[in-house]
């Protein structure tokens, strides 16, 4: 249970880090998404239930600390999406691999996200976005991916050593 409260600690203090960043591109909903970094770390080093965890305590305090409820419901529902698509993925690729479940992971979520945005405003034309989400999303789950690999070696080998 430490663990995952400094990993979600990790996770929040990212993402209130990134909420003070410009927006990359004029367009709605497109972010890094540099603290889903710590979500596939924690997937990969600890386990299904204990990602779950941080996710959901990171999207719920990182929306009391934006003081955004409707980045909750957003957020919440592009997790639904891209975190079984994550746990599918992690199946299928390697350690060696783990972009590659990022970017499907972040696809998802974008398509979670405007799932719940068409069902918010009952605005079917939102889907105009999606192009745009799409690439947005292959381009932030490569970093992030690319993150996450690059520090699972020494972070595995940290949490062996305790």
């Amino acid at each position: 249970m430490a663990r995952d409260a400094v990993l979600t600690a990790v996770a929040l203090t990212i993402f209130v880090l990134e909420l003070q960043l410009p927006d990359l591109i004029p367009v709605p909903g497109v972010k890094a998404g540099l603290s889903n970094i710590v979500t596939l770390i924690t997937l990969y080093l600890m386990g299904p239930w204990d990602a779950l965890a941080v996710l959901t305590a990171r999207i719920l305090l990182g929306s009391v600390f934006s003081g955004n409820a409707s980045a909750l419901i957003y957020s919440l529902a592009g997790s639904l999406v891209a975190f079984p698509v994550t746990l599918l993925m992690k199946k299928i690729v390697t350690e060696r691999q783990v972009w590659v479940a990022s970017v499907f992971a972040a696809i998802a979520h974008n398509a979670g996200q405007m799932g719940a945005a068409i069902l918010v405003t009952a605005t079917p034309s939102l889907a105009v976005y999606l192009p745009v989400l799409t690439v947005s999303g292959v381009i932030a789950g490569l970093f992030t991916g690319l993150a996450a690999q690059a520090c699972l070696p020494g972070l595995s080998k940290i949490l062996r050593d305790q």
